[in-house]
């Protein structure tokens, strides 16, 4: 399916093509630290279908969760997460892109989570917290 997505101050759009049964949840400890949050949504594209506009600020993770090298790429004005890649970029390149940014957001449902040995405990009990319709 198409996407397409911008960074919160809207410095980096993006476009591609991705395929929602690709949609993953990831719990790695880098990923919380790196969102400040429990984990991390994302989809892949394929650099041959990955368009941006805008540049964005690179960090080079040397030692994430899997052993490999990844280029964590943000926006450099609003910080907004954009993707995720191997060093070195081309149409070869495999962009992790997330999900948060994108408009197409509610119809990328995650279809599996990676790294669950490091989920937080009460992710999985979120059912039963209160909810607001907005902000109390």
């Amino acid at each position: 399916m198409k996407v397409t997505g911008t960074c919160h101050c809207g410095a980096i759009t993006i476009e591609g093509e991705a395929d929602p049964e690709k949609v993953t949840i990831c719990h790695c400890t880098d990923c919380q630290t790196g969102t400040g949050s429990a984990f991390r949504v994302s989809v892949p594209i394929p650099g041959s279908q990955f368009k941006m506009k805008g540049t964005p600020t690179n960090y080079l993770k040397t030692t994430a969760d899997s052993g490999n090298p990844r280029v964590q790429a943000f926006c450099g004005q609003c910080g907004s997460p954009i993707y995720s890649t191997a060093p070195g970029e081309g149409q070869q390149a495999m962009y992790i892109v997330r999900v948060g940014i994108l408009k197409e957001r509610d119809q990328l449902a995650p279809k599996r989570q990676n790294w669950f040995r490091s989920a937080r405990s009460w992710v999985t009990g979120l059912d039963s917290i209160h909810k607001n319709q907005k902000q109390a």
